[in-house]
């Protein structure tokens, strides 16, 4: 697993949204910074946190010029239940074949509870107008991301 590193090109991507939408980066960047934020399973404890933090912090990485996209491999219908279930105000888009985790360098081996398998490891990016990976965000608690996020982008 070879994790993109701040100042490599970000890779392109067109994913559905939960609403079968497609969504592509470059569209997204025309608009501001964009977090990608790669998460394993939709409507999981650690998951869920995380999204409700950033659901509550929009506000303050809207101020900064930040929109926010989580990817999971999870499939569009799952998504939308995840969005509606939890009231989210921003995008989640579908990797089923986990083709846009393994261009960014986040889909690997994984243990849990004693068990091997591969899977999407929680690391999120900051990726820059210029399609550019400015800040990669991979030592964080599910609850604290949000705030991970927002003072990198004030420093």
């Amino acid at each position: 697993m070879k994790t993109l590193q701040a100042g490599d090109k970000a890779p392109e991507f067109t994913l559905l949204d939960a609403n079968e939408q497609q969504v592509a980066l470059n569209d997204l960047l025309k608009d501001g910074k964009v977090l990608v934020y790669f998460y394993p399973k939709a409507m999981t404890p650690g998951c869920t946190v995380q999204a409700q933090q950033l659901r509550d912090h929009q506000a303050e990485l809207a101020k900064r010029n930040v929109i926010t996209v989580g990817i999971s491999p999870d499939a569009p219908k799952r998504l939308a239940k995840f969005t509606e279930r939890d009231e989210l105000n921003f995008t989640l888009l579908s990797d089923e074949d986990h083709a846009i985790a393994e261009a960014f360098g986040v889909w690997g081996p994984k243990k849990f509870m004693g068990k091997e398998y591969d899977g999407i490891h929680r690391i999120s990016f900051l990726i820059g107008q210029n399609g550019k990976v400015a800040q990669v965000f991979d030592k964080f608690k599910t609850k604290d991301h949000h705030q991970v996020v927002l003072d990198a982008l004030d420093a």
